[in-house]
């Protein structure tokens, strides 16, 4: 894009607009949400700014094809992003809670039809309408296939602002590598605090979409954006290539925070805003000398397992914290096979761990072993 450096003092909704603009996105399709309004209000003004420097003959900052379209619904607005994407143009949304709920749908279709797409989550607290805090409470329904059928969704987790702009646009350049939607999955902590951070001049990674998407038939071969197929054989076919795809980024796609995991007797799991609370404990325990470390996933799928389980096998313990019932303890137990205990520890309704609470969770598995 060609964009300066830029330094700025913004709140993690704030880094993903910006991240995303200057990853190329042509078209925002959505509906509000606490607490992820301010991304669809920021795509807004951003995109009505530039078509009136156009208007007015000036320089527009993002010299692609853009559009901003208010749906009428969350159900309207992952159908329109659907078929944006199907042409070619980078598209994405943000919701949260409900609105995620109604997009499951469309979600399959998309990762049927390998139409890449990026999709933020800013988690609410839950079941139901619950309240417009920060929970963790959608993992299970982004990694483990909120819609119908066998399907992968690339899910990255970051824990401040400035991973709110980086992971944005590093799920622009993945989901056109492997023609597959991806979710940012974030928590309301994450979306409504500030923090100062550096947007680099952005190194997008176009993707040549020619030989697939919608862009006009004329002089070339019939391009069908599908997820339909009637024949049994056609259909088994198609989902063998899409597993062979998931399978690749299963291998390559890993992400991870290791910390003070070398010698550690105790290590802690835990993704989002709790791994910042998490990283201090990790000090504090220390200091009163308890051996303790923090294995933190960014990429919640592909998920970490093998760097978990090698963990596993040099460790007493694991403590898994999640703003759920406890959700990704799931695939940390999947992962460490039994090697050690895991344990887990909680907090809903979009309270929020202190250090003392973590620090006796601690000292409890310590009079256990």
């Amino acid at each position: 894009m060609g964009l300066e450096e830029k330094v700025a003092f913004i709140k993690g909704n704030e880094a993903v607009v910006e991240a995303a603009l200057r990853a190329g996105v042509n078209g925002f399709f959505g509906y509000p949400i606490t607490p992820a309004s301010e991304i669809s209000e920021g795509m807004a003004k951003a995109f009505w700014e530039n078509l009136e420097a156009i208007k007015k003959g000036g320089k527009p900052r993002y010299p692609d094809y853009q559009i901003f379209l208010q749906m009428e619904s969350e159900i309207a607005s992952i159908n329109a992003v659907f078929g944006g994407a199907a042409t070619g143009k980078r598209v994405m949304t943000a919701s949260s809670g409900p609105g995620m709920s109604l997009k499951q749908e469309a979600i399959s279709f998309m990762a049927g039809a390998e139409v890449p797409a990026v999709i933020v989550n800013v988690m609410r607290g839950g079941p139901g309408l619950g309240n417009i805090s920060g929970e963790q409470s959608d993992y299970f329904q982004t990694v483990k296939g909120g819609g119908h059928g066998d399907y992968k969704v690339l899910t990255l987790a970051p824990n401040s602002v400035q991973e709110m702009a980086d992971l944005t646009s590093l799920l622009f350049n993945l989901t056109d590598k492997y023609r597959s939607p991806g979710i940012l999955l974030a928590d309301g902590y994450l979306g409504q605090m500030k923090e100062g951070i550096i947007f680099p001049e952005t190194k997008t990674e176009f993707t040549d979409k020619s030989s697939w998407c919608l862009n006009g038939a004329k002089n070339r071969e019939k391009h069908v954006v599908n997820s339909l197929f009637i024949n049994q054989d056609e259909l088994e076919a198609h989902k063998i290539r899409l597993k062979t795809k998931f399978d690749l980024m299963e291998k390559n796609e890993i992400r991870f925070e290791e910390y003070k995991t070398r010698n550690a007797e105790i290590i802690i799991a835990s993704y989002g805003v709790v791994s910042r609370i998490a990283k201090d404990v990790v000090d504090t325990a220390r200091k009163e000398g308890m051996k303790v470390g923090l294995i933190r996933p960014i990429s919640l799928w592909p998920f970490p397992q093998e760097k978990i389980r090698k963990l596993a096998k040099k460790t007493k313990a694991f403590l898994t914290l999640e703003l759920s019932f406890g959700q990704m303890v799931e695939d940390v137990k999947l992962a460490v096979n039994g090697q050690c205990p895991v344990h887990f520890y909680g907090r809903y309704g979009g309270n929020l761990p202190t250090e003392e609470e973590i620090i006796k969770q601690i000292k409890k598995i310590y009079k256990k072993k």
